[in-house]
């Protein structure tokens, strides 16, 4: 099920720079209508929370489509900003959290994701209450995968590093112009044992995606991209946290876990060891804490 949003409850605020005129000024007349905005969490929710395999929503035109045009237009290519690389046979993907190296109106955007309004927003749709953004966008920001990329099923990282508070919600917002069926990319949702996939999301422009994160939440878009040589598929990513869990799905901290699907088989990846893989968590950060790093 898709749900269309009326456009313009959400504004932008930035410097402009990189950006055209006209759109500024138009996006200037936009701002956040707070009781709207949460009316349509109110109207969504039982949507939400019902869905299958796991809480989740896909909204469409999300934003006015001047702001989410203006944030196409500066998102870097490639080449153009000093992109975290993974590849291996589980992702191959690009990936951007740096503030600075963000254009002014996906930055905008972030801050309007974050803002208090929009988290309550969240919490109305959700039923999670006192959500906390992250401003180290950890894990998150400008997303980017080539024809022949992908990204296998797994759940997410479960605690944020620095703050050891526990990660609750997913949001993505795509930014892929004329994206067909063909091109792949599909969000895919899988059931909790990981035998059928229940839910698949096209990743097309102005498209929001929001879904709970648990230790059974599991996702991806395992398949190569096949879109068009130059294309590439566009995302930006915020996650949200709780300072403890209230569902009893609380599990020790770890990373990404990757899982295969039936009938497949990946290549182990052998990774470097490193110094903090012998030091228990705790002295880790402590030295971290020392170091001022």
């Amino acid at each position: 099920m898709r749900i269309h949003l009326a456009p313009a409850i959400v504004c932008w605020r930035g410097n402009g720079r990189s950006v055209d005129r006209r759109s500024v000024h138009r996006m200037a007349n936009y701002s956040i209508d707070p009781e709207t905005l949460w009316q349509r969490g109110r109207d969504l929710r039982d949507t939400y929370r019902n869905a299958k395999p796991f809480p989740h929503i896909a909204i469409d035109d999300f934003f006015p489509r001047p702001v989410v045009e203006a944030a196409l237009a500066e998102f870097p290519g490639p080449g153009d900003v000093e992109w975290q690389r993974f590849q291996n046979s589980r992702e191959v993907k690009l990936a951007c959290r740096e503030e600075h190296l963000l254009g002014p109106v996906i930055r905008g955007l972030t801050w309007e994701l974050n803002s208090q309004a929009f988290l309550r927003f969240l919490e109305i749709l959700t039923g999670i209450e006192n959500l906390i953004p992250d401003p180290q966008l950890s894990g998150g920001g400008m997303h980017q995968i080539l024809r022949g990329g992908k990204l296998g099923v797994h759940v997410d990282f479960n605690k944020h590093g620095p703050y050891q508070i526990d990660r609750r919600l997913n949001l993505l917002l795509y930014l892929n112009k004329d994206w067909l069926e063909e091109y792949g990319g599909h969000l895919e949702l899988w059931n909790e044992d990981m035998t059928r996939c229940e839910r698949k999301i096209l990743p097309v422009f102005n498209r929001v995606a929001i879904f709970t994160t648990t230790e059974k939440s599991w996702h991806g878009h395992p398949d190569a991209l096949a879109c068009p040589e130059g294309w590439s598929r566009k995302s930006i990513a915020l996650y949200y946290y709780t300072n403890g869990r209230s569902d009893g799905a609380s599990a020790p901290q770890h990373s990404t876990v990757f899982r295969e699907r039936p009938g497949e088989q990946l290549a182990p990846d052998r990774e470097p060891l490193r110094l903090r893989d012998f030091v228990p968590p705790i002295l880790w950060r402590g030295a971290k804490s020392l170091l001022g790093r």
